[in-house]
């Protein structure tokens, strides 16, 4: 999500902070748990399971403004995110054709399908966007700590979810839990390796977006690893994500393009 972060964001209320789930969200006299409780103990642990697994299959699509565009490809988050995938955007210069892209915890390369002065691929590292703009930053702190389980983290660090059912999610009987979240808590509880100068600067951006708040909706498997979450951010520029998630454990190969195949991100 939070690369979606660097296109629009800013501060709203939660209207679900555990709906039927009882105003205060503590225990009856029977010491039996309220259901914003139980919300919140199935949230913690399909954290821990889905962390410990360490990499999975991963497909979605991502809606921004007019445009849409589909990933599929496989994730690793033992140590920082290594990941490839398959990227095919809708509209623009680059619509019907499949970027591929490789991440590792400090660098990202794209193959666009066309070559840019004989190299077939660009690299990007995150350090040095970072220097560029606070949304460089936030792109660091994204691709080398989100993996997975980070929006069940702001769910359950918000304390504004509630079960929302069982659905069949590709043929997973899974249950839905949903929370709104104020986007200018997330970004401080999802940027917190941001300085306060990038923090501040990328609210302004946030703001000047009209984003005020984040719909995040979870599907847990009967095995408590989390198999699909949507994101929906509001504002001038709305985007709304779904990915999947499957074969948790599937091994993840990342390997670099030459050096003598790619060039440098323009500006960058």
């Amino acid at each position: 999500m939070l690369a979606g972060l660097t296109a629009c964001k800013g501060g709203g209320t939660n209207n679900g902070a555990g709906g039927g789930s009882g105003s205060s969200g503590g225990s009856d006299a029977a010491g039996a748990k309220s259901p914003l409780e139980a919300a919140l103990a199935s949230l913690k642990t399909a954290s821990q399971q889905t962390s410990g697994k360490k990499s999975a299959k991963i497909d979605g699509t991502q809606k921004a403004g007019p445009s849409t565009r589909t990933m599929k490809g496989a994730m690793d988050w033992s140590n920082g995110i290594n990941m490839t995938v398959d990227i095919t955007q809708s509209g623009g210069p680059l619509g019907g054709k499949t970027t591929k892209a490789i991440y590792t915890p400090q660098t990202m390369y794209m193959n666009m399908g066309m070559p840019m002065g004989g190299k077939n691929w660009i690299k990007a590292d995150y350090d040095t966007l970072a220097k560029k703009s606070p949304a460089g930053a936030v792109l660091k702190d994204a691709m080398q700590n989100n993996d997975p389980v980070k929006s069940v983290d702001l769910l359950i660090a918000s304390g504004k979810v509630q079960q929302a059912g069982k659905e069949d999610v590709r043929g997973v009987q899974a249950t839905h839990y949903t929370g709104t979240v104020d986007v200018a808590e997330m970004a401080k509880m999802q940027a917190k390796s941001l300085s306060e100068s990038d923090l501040k600067a990328l609210q302004a951006q946030l703001q000047q977006a009209g984003a005020t708040k984040e719909t995040i909706d979870l599907w847990i498997g009967p095995d408590n690893l989390l198999v699909k979450k949507r994101e929906q951010l509001d504002g001038k520029t709305a985007s709304d994500s779904t990915v999947f998630y499957s074969a948790y454990g599937t091994k993840v190969s990342v390997t670099p393009p030459p050096a003598s195949d790619t060039t440098t991100l323009p500006g960058a």
